[in-house]
């Protein structure tokens, strides 16, 4: 079974995460995949790209089991980052629109995919946040980079430092959240917003969206740093023995 399930509509592409499992944790293959498809996306047309989930969970974040074992064998998972970092700052980059449509959870790396699209909505009830300090962790997929700026300052250093997961309805105030709908007409108000969208003439929307992002080069270097900071923790801190209660007592 493929990790992520793509359909297509005209100009308009809904990929959905598709490891309900485990929430669609990420794992190399499943990002391995999305650059695939953005890659494809851009090469055949693809004008907007809804981002979700099947199962009960958009996203909670990089597959924890997948962390563990690199802890226990010795490897560092900075390769596995920065593929994620790459994904995130491609996303930005492109031409494609991405809409992420959150439900359930959208938490740590699942908070950091949200982060880099252009538009987010979100199903009422949602749980949303970095969550990384809760299982002794830092990031290393951008939230450090684009949270501040995305969600304000306040609460982006608190969900940041606390850990603490907000509610959709929480987060709607923020601006970053350009609606929250009933989780029955989330995909259906995702799409709705890609027709627009895609209805909008090419050239126009695409270079305004480069108006829109940061500079990638920008961007890239402060994923770097992040990446150092993560891999520092990583290698001074009993990350291996929080990993392993967290999936013990989940």
């Amino acid at each position: 079974m493929s990790p992520l399930e793509i359909t297509r509509d005209a100009e308009i592409e809904v990929w959905a995460l598709n490891r309900p499992a485990v929430r669609n944790a990420l794992d190399p293959q499943t990002v391995a995949e999305l650059h695939e498809a953005l890659q494809r996306a851009e090469r055949d047309g693809v004008r907007v790209v809804v981002l979700t989930g099947h199962g009960p969970s958009f996203c909670a974040g990089a597959d924890l089991a997948y962390l563990l074992d690199c802890a226990r064998t010795g490897q560092s998972p900075r390769p596995f980052l920065q593929a994620i970092c790459e994904l995130t700052v491609a996303m930005e980059s492109s031409p494609v629109v991405f809409i992420a449509a959150l439900h359930g959870h959208a938490v740590a790396g699942g908070f950091e995919l949200a982060l880099s699209c252009d538009l987010v909505i979100a199903a009422s009830g949602a749980l949303i946040g970095d969550g990384h300090v809760r299982n002794n962790l830092v990031p290393g997929g951008g939230s450090s980079v684009r949270i501040t700026t995305k969600l304000g300052t306040g609460t982006a250093t608190w969900l940041a430092l606390s850990g603490e997961l907000g509610t959709a309805e929480s987060l709607a105030a923020t601006g970053w959240l350009h609606a929250v709908v009933p989780p029955e007409e989330l995909l259906l108000k995702a799409q709705d917003m890609a027709r627009t969208l895609s209805a909008t003439p090419a050239g126009a929307q695409r270079r305004f969206k480069t108006m829109l992002t940061a500079d990638p080069a920008v961007t890239s270097a402060a994923l770097e740093h992040e990446l150092d900071v993560f891999e520092e923790h990583w290698a001074s801190d009993d990350v291996a023995a929080s990993l392993n209660a967290f999936l013990t007592n989940a």
